[in-house]
């Protein structure tokens, strides 16, 4: 299935029956009065969160998503039948915006979450609703309501616990297959990770969701490369796992270029708990494992992890230090929480 995080569409909801103009009419009867009835209502336009999904790439095929009409009004004070609903299903985490594509509509996080995006229209009125004691037989029905239509644009952001960074080529995929029982594209070249991934690890009887992106390069926030496409795929993250490659040229410089992209990115992006982890280990001394590690900390104020996603040296280390910041922060958001409905009057 081809990954696809960004999609515009065009929703319509159902327009409304229209009333009918009747009068009843049967044997013996030859005045009836009227009985024409009222139209049915349009179908409403909902998104709905589903499980199972990972892209939007079905909304590259399908842009125009319109719900049923409302069937007419009959006589005998039949009432027209109701538009079919159309429902959007999304995968969690989509969020849906305006036509200016930055005006939020609602973020769809949960399984089984559904939003109301446009109404049906209401069915007209027919003859019927019009009797009256100074009218008895009124030849007046009501339209249909119009549909209402718009473009609206879905942005998938993945949820996950922690997500992955570094340059091209640090090893991202790699540590996630070596953690997870995902199985990522891996190659020794730049950008063998053109879509971002999702896996789970397990450490000490718990699970963590971990984010992959393509990697960044300098200049990634203004468009160059392919990884500021998908930085907002790590914005939900908890913890940012910094992968830097130890037996590149410059480590101490490539820290430092993909720190300078995420506080240039922003959106809360450089706030998030970071680790670093210098990679690769085992194709390095330990003279020049420590030299860089006390470079990078002294840029950090922490001391980076040494692993080997090939061989699996420390990997274990960091998915725990990552759980240990996960459990942290829930314990924070618990006590800020606590402070909070104490202080509610």
């Amino acid at each position: 299935m081809k990954f696809l995080d960004e999609a515009k569409v065009s929703i319509r909801s159902g327009a409304g029956g229209n009333g009918c103009v009747s009068f009843r009419r049967e044997k013996y009867v030859e005045f009836g009065g009227p009985d024409g009835g009222n139209g049915g209502r349009g179908g409403d336009v909902v998104a709905e969160c589903v499980d199972g999904l990972n892209t939007l790439i079905d909304f590259r095929y399908t842009q125009h998503l319109r719900a049923g009409r409302g069937g007419d009004g009959k006589g005998k004070n039949m009432t027209g039948a109701g538009g079919t609903d159309i429902i959007v299903k999304v995968p969690v985490g989509t969020q849906i915006f305006e036509e200016d594509s930055e005006s939020l509509i609602v973020d769809m996080v949960e399984v089984g979450q559904r939003h109301l995006l446009y109404n049906g229209g209401n069915g007209g009125f027919g003859n019927m609703h019009f009797k009256s004691a100074q009218n008895r037989a009124p030849r007046r029905a009501n339209k249909g309501e119009a549909f209402n239509e718009r473009w609206v644009w879905l942005k998938l952001k993945l949820i996950a616990d922690a997500g992955l960074m570094g340059l091209p080529n640090a090893g991202k995929s790699t540590f996630l297959s070596a953690t997870s029982a995902a199985r990522p594209k891996i190659a020794d070249y730049p950008f063998t990770t053109l879509v971002p991934g999702l896996g789970v690890a397990a450490i000490d009887g718990d699970e963590i969701v971990i984010a992959d992106i393509p990697g960044l390069i300098e200049g990634a926030h203004l468009g160059m490369g392919i990884g500021d496409q998908f930085l907002r795929h790590i914005e939900r993250c908890q913890v940012l796992l910094h992968l830097v490659d130890i037996t590149g040229e410059d480590p101490v410089g490539a820290y430092q270029t993909i720190r300078g992209e995420v506080i240039a990115y922003g959106h809360g992006l450089d706030e998030r708990h970071e680790i670093v982890a210098l990679n690769k280990c085992d194709a390095a001394s330990k003279e020049h494992i420590a030299d860089i590690s006390q470079a990078i900390e002294k840029i950090s104020g922490t001391k980076p992890l040494a692993i080997s996603a090939v061989t699996g040296d420390g990997t274990k280390d960091a998915l725990r230090a990552i759980k240990a910041a996960i459990t942290e922060q829930k314990a924070a958001l618990v006590e800020d929480q606590g402070e909070a409905e104490a202080w509610r009057p």
